[in-house]
């Protein structure tokens, strides 16, 4: 039987929702999410999230060694039950604050992901024919993804292309200074987003700073990553399109114009695909292999 370990125990506590303290960091981080038998869609200002019933814990949980075939990371509530990151874990906290999950720690290179298509979708390294995926190149900031967003396939975006939503939950490349841990939850408010469009479906970068960085104040919009983090929207733009050439594969491109989006329509891309998420899990769009559980 595979090993298993805790790696992070999460107790509580936010705005409507679940107060959680991580020791991935040094302070408490501020988590809320609701059971999946539990969960309620509902609709208020055109944001799908999680009504939350009572206040568990959450704990992260490694099964399996890292770097193998059989890791994995479980998300589990404070009875044992485990739960999933992508579903139950709540998209908005109030006040333009996102929950982001974190699955590539800044400063390192093996491609880690949420197993959209495993019961739970826990978070696992990728793969490809059978071997481990690794990054070329180190990836500089904290790399994961939003809960209940989801890019619909079906969808063609009439702003980038045409092209149509890679099948996945949307990206955040946080560009905090703090090195964050595999599935640990960040508060974080997005200020830009990158139309990366990877082998023709679109594959949104949503640039954000979690509160806790010391400049997350002065970071509100894209004009502020500029001022505050200059050259860094380039250097995400760059590595994002660069990274599959040494591989043998062409770049990756950018639609609008090959620059970010402001916070304005970042946010604008977050509402619409929490839309299509909510449509799948209310089996209104085919889910295909995706688990819903």
């Amino acid at each position: 039987m595979a090993a298993t370990r805790v790696i992070a125990s999460v107790s509580s506590a936010v705005s409507g929702g679940l107060l959680t303290k991580t020791p991935f960091v040094g302070k408490p981080q501020s988590v809320s999410f609701c059971l999946r038998s539990n969960r309620l869609l509902t609709q208020r200002r055109r944001v799908f999230t999680c009504s939350a019933i009572y206040n568990p814990q959450l704990e992260t949980k490694e099964e399996g060694e890292p770097e193998t075939l059989d890791y994995r990371v479980f998300f589990h509530d404070n009875s044992g039950k485990k739960i999933s990151p992508w579903h139950d874990i709540p998209l908005r906290l109030g006040d333009g604050v996102f929950n982001f999950i974190v699955e590539i720690p800044k400063e390192s290179s093996a491609k880690m992901e949420v197993a959209t298509d495993e019961l739970y979708t826990p978070i696992k390294q990728d793969t490809k024919k059978g071997k481990l995926r690794y990054y070329p190149y180190n990836i500089n900031w904290n790399y994961g993804l939003l809960p209940q967003t989801w890019e619909d396939p079906s969808l063609a975006n009439a702003d980038v292309e045409g092209a149509f939503g890679d099948n996945d939950p949307v990206d955040v490349v946080e560009i905090g200074e703090t090195r964050g841990k595999i599935g640990q939850v960040l508060k974080v408010k997005p200020v830009a987003a990158l139309a990366m469009i990877d082998e023709g479906e679109l594959d949104w970068k949503i640039v954000a700073i979690s509160l806790d960085d010391p400049r997350a104040a002065l970071v509100n919009d894209v004009e502020d990553v500029e001022k505050h983090f200059p050259g860094t929207l380039t250097a995400i733009r760059d590595w994002f399109r660069d990274y599959k050439i040494p591989d043998g594969k062409p770049a990756n491109r950018f639609g609008l114009g090959d620059k970010p989006a402001n916070k304005e329509y970042a946010l604008k891309i977050i509402t619409e695909t929490n839309e299509s998420w909510a449509k799948l899990v209310k089996r209104s769009i085919r889910a295909g292999e995706l688990s819903l559980v």
